[in-house]
């Protein structure tokens, strides 16, 4: 069967550049190059360079063809056929080097390739640059023929002749000009290409269409659908499809065209000026800018991603200079967005590609200081007048300081009554048009019949977000005019598909809510490749409630699924065969929108619609008028009824030849109010009486009342203000009407002045809506004013203001939080402009949303002085080195911040708050108390009398009192919050904002069903009247999304249904303040990271149980002798669990369990499949979730894979806390050696991210493993790292890894990876490489023969697989054990009786233990350096006893920590007594009795101790005391009689050194008083785990110790 090849002779284009048509455009031109390189450029070597990522596809076709073509025009010809050399580099910037250059030229030459030789540079602009350079030197210049393979190269870098390599100081820095022979524009090259990619190309042919010619750009704005068809559809109905004209689509014909039209230009100003003297820099359109970015953000952004951040730029420069109209910034905005490009460095994708990466203005300015184009010291920069016009044919001078102010993320306001020339007196201005009518009639004339042109729309990003969302309903098809003035649209009649991706609407109220209804209108899914409409937006939009809604629609019919959080989006909306109609009832007290959506949607529903409102008052009814009014001018009657219902019968919009949209009257309010609060005069001349907008009546019922001159006409609106500070405040006011200026109005009543007598107070009602906007704007305002020293709070509806002197107002040093609402910013910026030295307005982009040009109108029109500012971090402030890319709130944070403590009722917030109080040394107040104190009444009165929702906002204002500037409360305190405190957004705000501002909001959860069972039995507080747990249900979001810490308070069980159990209690104390030391960076129980090359490596036992409540019996044993353990949240199952992921409150159960039985730190890992563990690939935002529950849960590690985005990296990054960052990746493949350059940037990416670096690769031979140990040695850097081989062969690598490796035990169900080893096995190998020398430990003393010692330490040796071994060395006299001890195998030794004191003269250094207790019973050695350097052994000494003493008396104390037992007793004043003494008083204990018979030893010990505590003796033990812990250390058969009065009322804990008889008769005699006791054999044993420590540097493996010595102490 014959191959079928492409057409020799397709349809091609050909470009003249510098005289010759050497530029071929066209599909399929495989068979056209080869023969016409072979027959137009001869030559004897051929060399086609490529890269390894298209030599698979690309590469075997050309050679096959380019050997049969070249065979037969040789055999023609009769010459012999030429050679063919082809090499695949390395794909990426890395390659264009000195070195692949020389690499490639050394192989040509070393293949006698001669002069006689052209190159073909097949691929992206990285392979051209260096193949042509390549060209440009060999034999000093060969021919070079460019096949260019991505869209940016087709249009860029292969045209024009220059050619570059990279250097270390820089890209393109060694080069030169070197024209090819061809270049072959095949664009079905493009069909292999990514997405990411075809849109990189994009931004530099909507770059030269919006420099040269307007056609070519109302092509690509007309045509986006069209051509991304042509290059990501990927199906050719006919073969080699576009070859020839008769094949071609109208999507390929577009594409060609731009393509073509881009090339022409290119090769235009290449023939003009092809060294680049002047008109070529005008192809550097949005590259000033755009390299300026780009040098911060590469490689993570792509060069066409920067650029197209750079032409919005200098866009916005050009619009700021007066030259360039707000309606083609628009359209570029559009145009870039429409092929995937980013507009803004803030977009949602850009921080997924470059995480926590920032672009200070500042050192973008710094980049820009090397462009080429300068002159000199000023920036050139190419400017707009107009689509496909320059300001100039060239690049134009621009001062830096108007760069700066448009670069900048913030606007420093100045205020007018302090410039020089004052304030501009009479202004006459246009405001843009509505945001509301502009929404709606979109949606209208989209779902009408017939074509109509719509004038006014306002060019904003919420009208964006609405005309994107109905092109991808196929609701219409649309057409710009009048160079972007006009927008034609022709409605599809209410036909409407599922689109293909999701809607995503930012923070587009409107647009969410009308398109929410809109969507229930697709019939079906015919013709989509998706099943159901998903309608999404930013976090903040995911929190603005649209269940009303959902909810109204659901009972009619419409089928629609809440994808995250029930009642918000994102949405899934199924079609369901369209809109049913009929009856609808639907809550319309919280916004109007719902409303006006059904209202629009409602003539296409499949019968007429009686749309019935419900709950109480309708809000923002003007609003509701605007929609039927504009529905009546399309043709459309709706029928009002009694009793807020509406009757629409089925009809079809009829599209009016033209629609002028009405100016926005809220935008309005804003100039207006600079007129009002600056004492000027101001002109709207677009908005006046005849308005559909509410907000027109600013003037008249707001500023008129405030003592403003107000003149309105049917047209414009006049104001002129009073003498500057003689504004009147408004007792009461009602804007129910105008919702939106409420904002304006409460700026103006900040600087209001009363009459004498008069309160000088504003209060604003009507607006609770306003809770619920792009922010919950009534708590913003309060805020924000708040800083400005103006005191106001919020109402139950509205805001309450007190009027300040403008003198005395001081703007905030941070300036303004925006909250992304356009309205708060534009109301500050009126504030601004009295405020002295100015005022910082923090995200000033937001105003886009309804005023994209408001900072150049406030500037230009209303003559207010703007300078930019970015807060930001510099580059030179952060970390250059390879250190961790995203800040960690960790670092300089300050821990005596106090605490918020939030969760349900009957959780414990008081009881372990207070407790929380006393481990901290913190103070402890209770909101709720405080608010009752505070407002003089109780909670209950409260509720009752006004209400709930008053109570929340009370709630609310009582959060903002406590975190006031100067509270006392702001440091140093627990603060307990009721159970309700996350009902209202205002509260929750204020909490989250805390959180961001490095503060701690700790979230304490229980049982739900144990705290339900709990809080029947209480009836003093009052209830929302619901059950329970549907109320935990509704607030369990709003906890998680509010607290940056939880802490689990587990109980396995509770007394009587009604309590947890005292002991468990204590347990939870004790969890909690390990909890608590760690947040607070106290304790944080990291392992130690000192770099061992010999003895026992540090390790973690990695657990691979489902559910650890049924491993509660084995998780000491399976833990003994690790460092740390590893929970596998990836293994963990629930009962009857269907999904692939463990539910979070399951896990977070998990976590509380582990720390309950193990105090080892926590490895929290959640391993995806594509990492050798078991959580899905795809889950991406909930592993990262889940890790950030790690986070909150306060596990001392987080194992991070790098694998993923920076964005979710980043955030991890930057809320660890206290907690390590594992870095690690896993190469399963076994593709990337260890010491290749790809394994080296993962090590680099790791060391970026993380506190530890883990790499896992895959061993296939024991050469790994060297391999790994050589890489090991070179990356010696301050960071630990984890490096290992998976599988049977590399388990040599895990013995050689000396920190934290993973191990298992044989108690676990399975090994968590191939080759894991257990410790024992680890120490073993360890042992036989001479890694773990072999040591002796001995006891010394007499009579000894009976010691459990022996038993008790060779049984941890053994269980850890240590080559130690414990000794009896019976001696008379330390001289006898010299020895032992100067041996060089001495790893430690007990001392007994008679030898405590007396082995002190022998030791270097004793702890201030020995010091204290006067004697030591451990030695061990210790390896220090001279002042020489040089290493010397050292004998230390410690005494354990008391830790004995201590840690088996302490755990049977109730609460010991807090409330320490008073006094307590020592018998016996021998050796042992000294560590009696010193434990009681370790302990806490204040008053310290001891008796001894022979009295004078007793006084002998009590001077003794008189410097470090007191002690008092007793003479007798009659003598009356109340004791409550009794230590004896004399023999059992020394036939002492204690009196019962000693064990009399209070129950405590007794414990009797002697070890024969097991059970004394002094502990029987306590047990039948009712005391705990503790055995003699009982503190050996814990002594012993002390000496263990010390002497291996691990935890003693307990359980098996203590099994052990009890086993052979019984026998």
């Amino acid at each position: 069967m014959s191959t079928v090849h492409a057409p020799s002779e397709p349809s091609v284009c050909k470009v003249s550049i510098l005289g010759s048509e050497s530029i071929i455009l066209g599909f399929h031109l495989t068979e056209y190059v080869l023969k016409d390189v072979l027959n137009n450029i001869p030559a004897s070597n051929y060399v086609i360079i490529t890269d390894t990522n298209l030599a698979p596809i690309y590469l075997p076709g050309l050679v096959e063809r380019f050997n049969a073509i070249s065979s037969e025009i040789s055999e023609k010809r009769g010459e012999k056929a030429p050679r063919l050399f082809t090499r695949a580099l390395p794909p990426g910037e890395l390659s264009k080097s000195r070195q692949t250059k020389a690499d490639i030229e050394d192989w040509l030459l070393s293949n006698a390739v001669t002069r006689d030789t052209c190159f073909i540079a097949v691929g992206g602009g990285v392979i051209g640059d260096l193949v042509g350079f390549v060209a440009a030197t060999f034999m000093r210049g060969v021919p070079v023929v460019q096949m260019p393979t991505t869209l940016l190269a087709m249009v860029d870098s292969a045209i024009g002749g220059k050619t570059a390599i990279d250097t270390p100081q820089g890209k393109n820095l060694v080069g030169a000009f070197w024209q090819p022979k061809r270049i072959f524009i095949d664009l079905a090259f493009l069909q292999t290409l990514p997405e990411r990619e075809f849109s990189n190309g994009m931004a530099e042919i909507i770059k030269t269409a919006a420099i040269w010619n307007e056609q070519d750009f109302v092509k690509l704005e007309n045509g986006v659908e069209k051509i991304r068809e042509a290059v990501l559809g990927k199906s050719e109905s006919t073969q080699f499809q576009g070859a020839t004209l008769d094949t071609r689509t109208e999507g390929q014909n577009l594409l060609l065209d731009v393509v073509l039209a881009s090339a022409n230009v290119k090769a235009h100003v290449v023939t003009e000026d092809e060294k680049e003297g002047g008109l070529r820099g005008l192809l550097n359109f949005g590259h000033s800018i755009g390299h300026g970015i780009e040098a911060l953000v590469s490689p993570m952004m792509l060069h066409g991603e920067c650029v197209s951040v750079g032409i919005m730029k200098e866009a916005e420069l050009s619009r700021n200079l007066g030259h360039l109209n707000q309606v083609a910034v628009g359209r570029l905005s559009r145009c870039l967005s429409a092929y995937g490009l980013p507009i803004s460095m803030d977009e949602k994708k850009v921080k997924d590609l470059i995480g926590s990466t920032y672009c200070h203005v500042d050192d973008i300015m710094e980049v820009m200081k090397v462009d080429k184009k300068n002159q000199g010291d000023k920036k050139r920069i190419v400017l707009l007048a107009a689509i496909g016009k320059t300001l100039e044919p060239r690049a134009s001078v621009v001062a830096d300081s108007d760069i700066h102010k448009v670069l900048s993320p913030e606007q420093l306001v100045l205020p007018v009554t302090e410039s020089p020339k004052g304030p501009k007196t009479d202004i006459v201005l246009s405001t843009p048009g509505s945001k509301s009518i502009s929404n709606r009639v979109l949606l209208i004339a989209s779902l009408g019949q017939g074509t109509t042109r719509i004038k006014g729309l306002l060019h904003s990003d919420d009208t964006q977000f609405m005309l994107a969302a109905l092109k991808s309903l196929g609701a219409a098809e649309f057409d710009w005019e009048d160079n972007g003035e006009t927008l034609l649209v022709k409605g599809a009649g209410g036909k409407l598909r599922v689109p293909d991706k999701e809607l995503y609407v930012g923070n587009a109220g409107t647009a969410s809510r009308f398109l929410t209804t809109v969507l229930t209108l697709i019939k079906d899914t015919s013709n989509s490749k998706q099943e159901a409409a998903i309608l999404t937006g930013n976090a903040r939009m995911k929190q603005r409630p649209i269940a009303p809604l959902l909810t109204a629609l659901m009972a009619n019919g419409a089928e629609i699924k809440s994808i995250e959080k029930e009642g918000f989006l994102p949405i899934a909306v199924k079609p369901t065969g369209g809109f049913k109609g009929g009856r609808i009832e639907l809550a319309a007290s919280i916004s109007s929108q719902y409303v006006s959506s059904i209202l629009l949607c409602a003539p296409y529903a499949q019968e007429p619609v009686e749309l019935v409102l419900t709950g109480g008052q309708v809000i923002s009814q003007p609003y509701i008028d605007m929609t039927i009014a504009m529905m009546e001018s399309f043709g459309v009657n709706v029928d009002r009824l009694p009793n807020n219902t509406y009757r629409i019968a089925q009809a079809v919009y009829q599209n009016p030849d033209v629609y002028v949209v009405e100016s926005d009257a809220s935008s309005a309010t804003y100039p207006l109010a600079i007129a009002a609060i600056t004492g000027t005069t101001c002109t709207v001349s677009n908005i006046g009486s005849s308005s559909l907008q509410g907000d027109a009546t600013f003037a008249i019922n707001i500023l008129r009342p405030m003592g403003c001159k107000v003149t309105q006409t049917e047209t414009s609106t006049t104001v002129s203000g009073p003498p500057v500070g003689q504004l009147r405040p408004l007792p009461t006011v009602d804007m129910e009407t105008m919702t939106d200026a409420f904002l304006t109005a409460s700026v103006l009543a900040a600087v209001t002045q009363a009459p004498e007598g008069v309160e000088n107070i504003t209060r604003i009602t009507g607006i609770a809506n306003q809770r619920v906007k792009e922010c919950n704007r009534i708590a913003a305002m309060v805020h924000e004013l708040t800083k400005f020293g103006v005191v106001c709070s919020e109402l139950p509806d509205g805001i309450q203001i007190h009027g300040k002197a403008i003198r005395e107002l001081k703007a905030p040093a941070e300036g303004v939080h925006c909250y992304d609402d356009h309205r708060v910013a534009m109301s500050f910026a009126v504030l601004s402009t009295i405020v002295p030295n100015g005022t910082i307005i923090q995200e000033k982009k937001c105003v886009e949303k309804t005023w994209p040009q408001w900072w150049d109108d406030l500037e230009n029109k209303l003559g207010v002085s703007l300078r930019g500012v970015d807060q930001g971090n510099k580059l030179q402030a952060l970390n250059s080195q390879l250190g961790t890319s995203a800040s960690r709130k960790s670092k300089n944070a300050d821990h005596s911040k106090s605490v918020f403590i939030i969760g349900m009722r009957g959780v414990g917030k008081t009881t372990l708050g207070q407790y929380a109080a006393k481990v901290l040394g913190f103070n402890f107040v209770d909101v709720d108390q405080y608010l009752e104190e505070t407002r003089k009444t109780t909670i209950p009165e409260i509720v009752n009398t006004r209400g709930w929702p008053y109570y929340r906002v009370e709630e609310a204002n009582c959060l903002n009192e406590i975190l006031a500037p100067g509270s006392q409360y702001a440091k140093n305190y627990i603060i307990s919050c009721g159970g309700g405190i996350v009902e209202t957004e205002a509260s929750r705000q204020i909490l989250q904002q805390y959180c961001k501002d490095g503060g701690k909001v700790l979230h304490i959860v229980r049982d739900m069903d144990q705290v339900v069972r709990y809080l029947n039995q209480d009836t003093t507080r009052p209830m929302y009247g619901e059950d329970m747990l549907n109320v935990w249900r509704r607030r369990k979001p709003w906890y998680h999304d509010t607290c940056n810490y939880e802490f689990v308070a587990y109980a396995e069980s509770m007394v009587q249904d009604k309590w947890v159990d005292p002991v468990e209690w204590q347990s939870i104390q004790k969890e909690l303040k390990r909890y608590l030391l760690f947040i607070t960076g106290q304790k944080t129980n990291h392992v130690s990271e000192v770099r061992r090359v010999s003895g026992p490596a540090t390790t973690f036992v990695s657990l691979t149980m489902s559910d650890l409540r049924n491993a509660k019996d084995k998780l000491v044993e399976i833990c003994e002798g690790a460092d740390a353990v590893e929970l596998r949240v990836d293994l963990l199952r629930q009962a009857n669990q269907t999904a692939s992921i463990a539910d979070r409150d399951y896990v977070g159960e998990q976590v509380a369990i582990l720390r309950r039985y193990v105090d080892l730190p926590i490895v929290f890992t959640v391993r995806s499949k594509g990492q050798a563990g078991a959580f899905p690939d795809d889950a991406e935002a909930e592993m990262f979730e889940l890790l950030r529950w790690g986070q909150k849960w306060a596990c001392e590690y987080i194992d991070m894979e790098i694998i993923w985005s920076q964005a979710v990296i980043d955030n991890i990054i930057a809320h660890c806390g206290e907690s390590k960052i594992v870095a690690s990746w896993h190469d399963l493949s076994g593709l990337t050696p260890w010491g290749s350059r790809s394994l080296t940037d993962r090590y680099e990416s790791a060391y970026k991210f993380g506190d530890i670096i883990k790499l896992i690769g895959t061993a296939q031979s024991v050469a790994d493993n060297i391999a790994l140990e050589q890489f090991r040695a070179k990356k010696q850097h301050d960071k630990p790292l984890i490096a290992m081989n998976m599988g049977p062969l590399g388990q040599m690598s895990r013995v050689l890894n000396t920190f934290l490796t993973p191990i298992t035990h044989a108690a676990l169900p399975t090994k968590a990876a191939p080759g894991q080893l257990t410790l024992k096995e680890i120490n073993h190998a360890r042992h036989l490489l001479g890694l773990i020398p072999s040591k002796n430990f001995y006891l010394l003393g007499t009579p000894i023969a009976h010691s459990m010692s022996p038993t008790l330490h060779n049984t941890g040796f053994q269980t850890l697989g240590l080559p130690y071994k414990y000794h009896l060395l019976e001696c008379s006299s330390v001289a006898y054990a010299e020895e032992a001890l100067s041996s060089a195998d001495f790893g430690g030794a007990s001392v007994t009786i008679p030898h405590k004191i007396a082995i002190m003269k022998y030791l270097d250094q004793v702890t201030e233990n020995v010091d204290a207790i006067g004697a030591v019973n451990t030695v061990y050695p210790v390896y220090v350096k001279d002042d020489n350097g040089e290493v010397k052994r050292e004998l230390h000494g410690e005494n354990t006893d008391y830790l004995g003493i201590y840690g088996c008396v302490k755990k049977l104390i109730l609460d010991a920590d807090n409330s320490p037992p008073a006094q307590g007793l020592v018998i016996g004043s021998g050796g042992t007594s000294r560590a009696a003494l010193y434990a009681l008083h370790t302990i806490g204990i204040k008053k310290i009795y001891l008796w001894n018979r022979t009295i004078s030893k007793a006084y002998e010990l009590r001077d003794h101790f008189a410097k470090y505590f007191e002690v008092t003796v007793i003479e007798s033990l009659e003598s009356d005391i109340q004791v409550e812990v009794i230590v004896s250390t004399i023999p059992a058969e020394n036939g002492l009689k204690v009196p019962d009065t000693l064990f009399g009322g209070i129950k405590g804990v007794c414990c009797d050194m002697a070890y024969k008889p097991r059970r004394t008769e002094l502990l029987k005699q306590a047990e039948k008083h009712g005391w705990s006791t503790v055995e003699g054999i009982e503190v050996l044993i814990e002594q012993g785990y002390g000496q263990f420590q010390i002497w291996t540097q691990k935890q003693a493996p307990k359980q098996a110790m203590a099994i052990e010595v009890n086993k052979k102490y019984d026998l």
